[in-house]
């Protein structure tokens, strides 16, 4: 018998892959901007130590995944004990909200975020409760506020996903030092190597062992890896000890460990990588601003774009224009859609695109 209240949950929708557009409209010159991947492609020094690994897949991957700890310890300076490696930092959480969520118990985050996090907590019969956004932006005091003492864990993505907004640091160490020790603080940072305001606080800061905070970052966006499904978390490793007791054997591939391991060494595509991002962003934001078309000041490699007519139309009319973007109706703005910054030549294909579908020609 299905558990019933599994029949509520609605199954997370992803960016529609190129393959499938041409599949269905016959498009073969389509660009993707829909799911944050990084423009570039992954890194040179990644697909190197694919080719020379590729021999080996009839080997089963190091289950402990212990060189790229070691790798990624040094890299971000804490201690291999303090990390968990997942097949994408999606898998992290869900063993998270396993580990530490019963059946009634509260998980607490903010509205207009990321998809996933209510669906994992509902996936475990959890109970999943919002605190609104305030001006786009993540309210931390009133997340505070809203702790109850069925809380057992707070989601925040910052920059938050999808409005690309962020939370500073002082109102980061305040939410902290308000919090009950009984409550486990998640901060997705998916999109921090994006963030270049100084003052947007890193998790890594924060991170002791009697504190229970724990970071999920990727290695999906900045370094180029979407494909082969590879993140992490950090935290206190006492709960680590907990947690890989759910994770199953052998999650994180040998080509994604030895890609990710590849990754870190390659400092000039993260800078590239950065530079693009940096540079394509401020591009679009200033055309929208020149084209009187409104958005979301953002931190991210995406940007959360206000449209005259529901976001979905707009992103059905751009399809057939070859131009994927994403339509933000699943994220509670109808009348938004999102795109992430691609090349020069995506990024003003794309805006060529939406001004036509606005003045309704397309």
């Amino acid at each position: 018998m299905i558990l019933p209240h599994l029949a509520q949950l609605t199954p997370y929708q992803a960016g529609k892959p190129l393959e499938e557009l041409a599949r269905e409209l016959g498009v073969t010159d389509a660009i993707k901007l829909a799911s944050n991947e990084n423009p570039l492609g992954p890194s040179p020094r990644a697909l190197a130590a694919i080719q020379e690994n590729l021999a080996t897949l009839h080997r089963y991957p190091d289950s402990h995944v212990y060189y790229l700890k070691e790798d990624l310890s040094r890299h971000l300076g804490i201690s291999p004990e303090q990390l968990l490696m997942g097949n994408g930092s999606d898998e992290v959480l869900d063993l998270l909200i396993r580990t530490l969520v019963p059946p009634g118990g509260e998980v607490l985050s903010t509205t207009h975020t990321f998809l996933m996090y209510g669906l994992l907590t509902q996936a475990v019969g959890g109970v999943f409760r919002e605190a609104p956004l305030k001006e786009m932006r993540v309210d931390l005091p009133a997340l505070a506020q809203a702790v109850t003492p069925q809380t057992r864990l707070i989601l925040l993505n910052n920059p938050n996903n999808p409005t690309g907004t962020v939370f500073y640091r002082q109102e980061w160490e305040e939410f902290l030092a308000a919090l009950p020790p009984t409550v486990t603080v998640v901060l997705d940072e998916a999109y921090i190597e994006f963030a270049d305001d100084p003052q947007v606080p890193s998790g890594l800061d924060y991170l002791r062992e009697d504190r229970p905070l724990v970071g999920l970052r990727t290695f999906s966006k900045a370094y180029g890896l979407a494909g082969l499904r590879i993140g992490y978390g950090y935290g206190p490793s006492e709960l680590w000890e907990y947690v890989n007791r759910l994770r199953l054997p052998f999650n994180v591939n040998r080509l994604a460990q030895v890609a990710a391991r590849a990754a870190l060494t390659d400092g000039d595509f993260l800078k590239r990588t950065r530079e693009l991002v940096f540079s394509g962003r401020d591009f679009i934001c200033r055309e929208l601003r020149d084209r009187g078309i409104s958005f979301v000041p953002t931190q991210a490699n995406f940007i959360l774009i206000h449209v005259d007519r529901p976001g979905r139309e707009v992103y059905d009319a751009m399809l057939r224009h070859g131009v994927i973007i994403r339509a933000m109706d699943a994220y509670g703005f109808p009348d938004y859609i999102r795109v992430n910054v691609g090349l020069p030549e995506e990024n003003r294909r794309f805006l060529d695109t939406l001004q036509m579908v606005l003045e309704r020609r397309g």
